[in-house]
This record gives structure tokens, C-alpha cells and sequence, in this order.
């Protein structure tokens, strides 16, 4: 099955949010820093129309080089103030946006139904956010601003250029068809261009991720051939899609070059025409050359830019289309009226039209034991997600609560769900920190509730203050798998999923915690999805699933009794040999 790539947000969504970000919470820095361009850019208009003065002058004999030389320098010298505070309110307004914008991003990423990040897959997500974070970083830091600055720098020099003198300033439209065709030619063709060129990356990611990860898998079921055959494909969807976007700017820079060209010449043998029969003087002729070339440095610098505008518009697209996957639950203001937790005609499919539930009916009742066995591939951690509230029935209900108090798990708020069902499987992440920042993931606690927490999981590894994760001192598997219990413990929610929570220890350590685990929850109920079947020994009830359905329930006695599928995996597993006391 092909990973669902995250989607993308439309351009309309894509402007309105650069709008909000720049007008509406931002508008007084945004101003201040335009303002001050905009005085940069007329202290440097000041010195065309004095040089072309100065030339008029000396035409005539009557100038005064070293005041006209003065008033240039004073002018430049401002300049280059007024240029330098207003880079740097640029950049702290940009800083600003952009560190909005991360952190907009990361509650996005959080708020993402666990179900639709899993079907997405890691490739997709990990490339928005390195590459698609950097490369917008890039266009707030640099094409913004300088699209900003070059725009405000255009606009002014245009209107001296047409004050001036109206004929003299024609000229300098010869190039505009030329450039308006071609960047009509390739803005139509640049932004889905450069987000084929971002989904392949990321799906290029995404299979070196799985294979890099499922090394030994891909070694042991000797895959390596397959795995490298996908490799090629990806980087050569991922060429291909480079190699687009690239001839777009080979054919877009060639041409904006020529039509630069275009009104420097158009301007000086027009203006020396109208200067020849009188229509203008040498001083305008001259001062419109170099408003004409004046003007071509910032506009150069926004066609370029707008190269990057378009890469970092495709980033930003990608990155707010986080934030259009659509909820898989619906929170409401009601609290259940009890504990007791219950499925009721439960389906599930993974994909349309192939169920791996069918019609599941489980109660669970307050502070009881239960464990769910059966083959692989019954649907077991299937059913304890639906059970947890991580994922939806496609069909039926699952509810927490009792009679008419029962609310669906799915209307319940997150932060309210947590806090009565958790799930902990055999995959567990280690954050980079302490051991007690990692427990406190949970809740805030004391350092004496975090030892009697480690203590009750039979922690053997390091001391609270000790840095783990990555770059601090390793965990084994089966200590990152304790940290996680601990954690569970200090949660206290009063319905716990323990899906093959303990697989990773060794069989006596298991047996060990687990009674360890059985004193500490005492009261909670507790749903075990095991493969070790002493945990359905100890369990107060069983369920055997097979093919997505629940065919057997009762006592691990009972179930022997009945001599049916729970019989036969007792036998197979345990043989005649009792379970130890």
C-alpha cells in the first residue's frame, strides 16, 4: 500500500495567511521598516538628477563641481545609513514571521490525527519539516524583504523618472512585454513544479527512512535488491522533477537579461533623438540613462527573488496543508458517568472496503483484567487503538462511561481522553533530556513520586539527573520500554492498553514487572494484548480474536474448559507444564 501524501494548501489559503502574518499582526514593524526604505530609496534618487545637472552645467560653463560633489556624497552617505536600519528592521520583522510560522507549524504537526500520520508515512513529514522549513526560511530571511525594499526603490525612481520628464521616461517600457510574457510563461509553470519537486524529495526520503531503519529486516528476507530498485525510482522522480524546475530558470534568466538591456539602449538613442530636435535637455537625457539603469539593479532583484518567492510560496502551501487533514474526532463538552468502557459493533478497515474488524462487541469492566490473544495478524492492536481512542470505527461506537452517561471516546478531549485511556505499545521514543524530564512528559511530580514510579517498573538504568536520548547516554530497548510504564504510572489514567508492553524484556523480567505492575494498577482496568500467554493466565478475563472478529471469552479456566481456540494455544505454547506461581 502507497503512503497518503499530507496535502497541500490552495494559493487562496497560501496569500490570505501571508496577509494576516504581514498586515494584520504585524502592520506598525512592516510600516516602519518600508518607511524607512522608501527614504533610502530617495536619498538615492537625489544623485542622477544632480549628476545630470552637473552635466548640463558644464555644457553651459557655470557649475559648481565641488558643491554638486558635496550634496552627492552627503546624499550617498544617508544613503547608506537609512539603508542599514532599514535592513535590520527587515530582518527582525522576518526573524518574527518565521519563528510564527515554526511554531504555527509544530501545533499542527501535534494536532495531526495519529491514524493520518502513520497511513503518510515518515518521509513526507520529515521533508516539511527540514527542507520545507529551510527553504521558507530562506525566503523570509532574504526574498521578502528584498522584494519589499526593490519594490518600494522601483515605484520611486519610476516617479522620478516620469518628473523628469514624461518623453524621456517612454523609453524605458520597451522591455515590459518582453518580461510580462515571460514571467506570465513561468509563474504558471514554477509553483507546481516546485511542489512535484518537494513531494518527490520527501517520498525519496520517506523509502531511504524505511529501508535505513528496517535494515535488518531488508537484510535477513534479503530485500536488498527490491529496496534498491525503489531507491532508483525515487531519485529519478526526483531528477526528473529538479530537472523541470531548472529549465524553467534556464529559459525565465536569459530572457529578463535581454529585456534589462532593452530600455538602457532605448533610452539613450531615443532621449539623444529628442534632445537633437529640441523635445529634451542634456541634463534630462542623462538623468533618465541612469533613473533607467538605476532601475534595473532593483528589478533584476525581484525577478530573482521571485524564483525563491515561488519555492518558499510551494513551502508554505505544504507546510499550512498540515493543517488542512481533517479531524478524526469531534470533542464536545460532555463527561462520561462512570469508568466502564465498551465496544459496541465495531468495524474498522485500513482501507476501503477491506475490513480487519467485524463487528467486535467487548465491555470492560472497572478495574478489571483482560487479555486479548490470538495469531498474528487477528487484528488485536488494531482493536486496542479503537479501544485507546487513537483511531475511529469506520462502524459502531466505543464509549467510556455508563447507560445513558456513556460518551463516544472520539467526543471526548484529547487532554480529557488521555486522562482516562491510555495505549503504550513495545515502540517506544526516548527524548532528549533526563531521565526526569522524560517522566514528566506525564505530569508534573515530585522527584519522590518519579522514583516510586521507576521503582515499581523495576528500573535498572540511570539516576533521575542523568541525559538520555540522543547524544546522552544510551537506553536499552527494554529500559526505554520500563521509562514508558513509569511514565503510564505517573499518567494514573484509570484505563490502560498495554499492547505487548513488555515484549521487549526477557521472559523472567517480564513475569517480574508485570506483577510488579499488577500491585501498582491495582483498581484500574486494563486491557492486555499479549503474545506470552502466562499474561492471560493471571488476567481476570480472555479474549481470543481470529480474522478481526472475537470468538472466544470468558476465564483463562473457562476457556481451557471449552477445549476450543484458547485451549489449543494454551497447549501449543505451554504444553502440559503449569504456569509458575
Amino acid at each position: 500500500m502507497s503512503n497518503e501524501i499530507l496535502p497541500v494548501a490552495t494559493p487562496t489559503q497560501v496569500r490570505a495567511h501571508a496577509r494576516h502574518l504581514l498586515l494584520r499582526r504585524h502592520p506598525r514593524a512592516l510600516l516602519g521598516a518600508l518607511a524607512l526604505h522608501a527614504l533610502a530609496a530617495a536619498a538615492g534618487l537625489v544623485a542622477p538628477r544632480l549628476l545630470g545637472d552637473l552635466v548640463e552645467g558644464v555644457r553651459r560653463g557655470d557649475v559648481e563641481i565641488d558643491a554638486v560633489a558635496l550634496a552627492i556624497t552627503g546624499f550617498l552617505i544617508a544613503q547608506g545609513v537609512l539603508v542599514r536600519y532599514a535592513y535590520d528592521a527587515s530582518a527582525r520583522v522576518g526573524e518574527r514571521i518565521l519563528a510564527e510560522l515554526r511554531e504555527e507549524f509544530v501545533e499542527r504537526v501535534l494536532a495531526l490525527p495519529l491514524s493520518r500520520v502513520e497511513r503518510a508515512g515518515t518521509g513526507d513529514l520529515v521533508s516539511r519539516t527540514s527542507r520545507d522549513v529551510d527553504a521558507l526560511s530562506e525566503t523570509v530571511r532574504r526574498a521578502v524583504p528584498d522584494i519589499l525594499v526593490s519594490s518600494v526603490m522601483i515605484v520611486l525612481t519610476l516617479g522620478a523618472l516620469v518628473l523628469t520628464g514624461p518623453l524621456v521616461a517612454l523609453p524605458c517600457l520597451v522591455g515590459v512585454p518582453l518580461l510580462w510574457g515571460a514571467m506570465r510563461w513561468y509563474l504558471r509553470r514554477a509553483a507546481p513544479g516546485y511542489l512535484r519537486e518537494m513531494a518527490a524529495w520527501g517520498a525519496l526520503t520517506g523509502g531511504l527512512a524505511e529501508t535505513v531503519h528496517g535494515a535488518r529486516t531488508v537484510e535477513a528476507l534479503g530485500l536488498a535488491e527490491r529496496r534498491l530498485r525503489r531507491c532508483d525510482r525515487d531519485i529519478a522522480r526526483s531528477y526528473r522533477a529538479e530537472r523541470y524546475t531548472l529549465r524553467l530558470r534556464t529559459v525565465i534568466f536569459p530572457v529578463v537579461d535581454i529585456a534589462f538591456a532593452l530600455p538602457i539602449v532605448a533610452t539613450l538613442l531615443i532621449g539623444g533623438l529628442l534632445h537633437i530636435h529640441g523635445m529634451a535637455s542634456l541634463a534630462q537625457v542623462t538623468a533618465a540613462t541612469l533613473y533607467v539603469h538605476q532601475v534595473i539593479g532593483p528589478v533584476d532583484l525581484v525577478l530573482t527573488r521571485l524564483d525563491e518567492l515561488q519555492l518558499g510560496g510551494a513551502a508554505l502551501a505544504r507546510l499550512l496543508g498540515v493543517g488542512n487533514v481533517p479531524r478524526d474526532r469531534s470533542p464536545g463538552d460532555a463527561r462520561p458517568a462512570g469508568e466502564r468502557l465498551a465496544a459496541r459493533d465495531v468495524h474498522y478497515a485500513y482501507r476501503d472496503g477491506r475490513d480487519v474488524l467485524h463487528g467486535v462487541d467487548l465491555d470492560l469492566r472497572p478495574g478489571e483484567r483482560l487479555a486479548v490473544v490470538g495469531p498474528s495478524g487477528a487484528g488485536k492492536s488494531t482493536l486496542g487503538r479503537l479501544l485507546a481512542g487513537v483511531d475511529e470505527p469506520r462502524v459502531g461506537t466505543v464509549t467510556v462511561g455508563e447507560g445513558a452517561g456513556a460518551v463516544r471516546l472520539v467526543d471526548l478531549p484529547l487532554d480529557e481522553l488521555r486522562g482516562r485511556v491510555a495505549l503504550v505499545t513495545q515502540d517506544h521514543h526516548v527524548f532528549h533530556g533526563t531521565v526526569r524530564d522524560n517522566l514528566l512528559l506525564a505530569r508534573p511530580a515530585t522527584d519522590e513520586e518519579a522514583e516510586a514510579a521507576l521503582r515499581a517498573v523495576d528500573w535498572d538504568g540511570p539516576g533521575l539527573d542523568t541525559v538520555v536520548g540522543s547524544g546522552g547516554e544510551p537506553l536499552s530497548p527494554a529500559q526505554a520500554q520500563q521509562l514508558a510504564l513509569a511514565r503510564l504510572i505517573l499518567a494514573d489514567p484509570h484505563t490502560l492498553v498495554l499492547d505487548e508492553a513488555t515484549s521487549l524484556l526477557d521472559p523472567r523480567a517480564a513475569r517480574r514487572l508485570e506483577r510488579s505492575l499488577a500491585a501498582v494498577l491495582d483498581g484500574r482496568a486494563v486491557v492486555a494484548i499479549a503474545h506470552r500467554l502466562h499474561t492471560a493466565h493471571d488476567a481476570d478475563r480472555v479474549a481470543v480474536v481470529e480474522n478481526g472478529r472475537v470468538i472466544e471469552l470468558g476465564t483463562h479456566d473457562e476457556l481451557i474448559a471449552a477445549g476450543g481456540s484458547y485451549a489449543a494455544l494454551w497447549s501449543s505454547w505451554h504444553g502440559d507444564k503449569q504456569p509458575s506461581p
